[in-house]
């Protein structure tokens, strides 16, 4: 997997941006966190026809490695499961996971920049994973279809203010 780092002189060594200097974000690394293949029907999956049934779940979360640089930490957890003929086939899990800097953002930037942007450049490396995985493993080509991480991310907004709502609607008193 290729790694992406910013070295180019406009950085100002982790300081607050410079005045009159726009927001600023950048990839400092792209790593696997966690990695895991189990094919609990092997061999006596591959003696049978293959009918896979695969089910993919994902999951992201962000942390601030250090909130006054700026640095955050966030985290794509895929889970790829398929059966054949009613059995386990093989599940993969893999914690694809980067640390990037986000400078002169707006609190409603920075949540989309770490809730959507930051998963949607983390998933073509996830991707890769789970399709080498599954091939070395001895199963038919998985390409996993893209996701639109904006729609999520806008999703999950929703369904928080309408949690807020029903929480502020459930304490009033009269």
């Amino acid at each position: 997997m290729a790694e992406e780092t910013n070295t180019g002189s406009s950085t100002n060594s982790g300081a607050a941006p410079e005045a009159g200097k726009g927001p600023e974000f950048l990839i400092q690394k792209i790593y696997i966190k966690d990695l895991s293949f189990e094919a609990p029907g092997a061999p006596g999956v591959f003696l049978k026809e293959w009918k896979g049934d695969t089910n993919v779940q994902l999951n992201t979360k962000a942390r601030a490695l250090n909130e006054q640089e700026g640095v955050y930490e966030v985290e794509l957890g895929l889970t790829v499961t398929t059966t054949s003929h009613g059995e386990n086939a093989y599940l993969v899990e893999v914690k694809q996971a980067g640390v990037f800097v986000t400078r002169g953002f707006s609190q409603e930037q920075q949540g989309h920049l770490l809730g959507a942007y930051c998963p949607n450049l983390l998933f073509p490396f996830a991707r890769e994973v789970v399709a080498d995985l599954v091939l070395k493993g001895g199963f038919p080509q998985m390409l996993l279809q893209p996701v639109n991480f904006d729609a999520l991310y806008a999703q999950h907004q929703q369904e928080r203010q309408r949690g807020e709502q029903a929480g502020e609607s459930g304490t009033a008193t009269a």
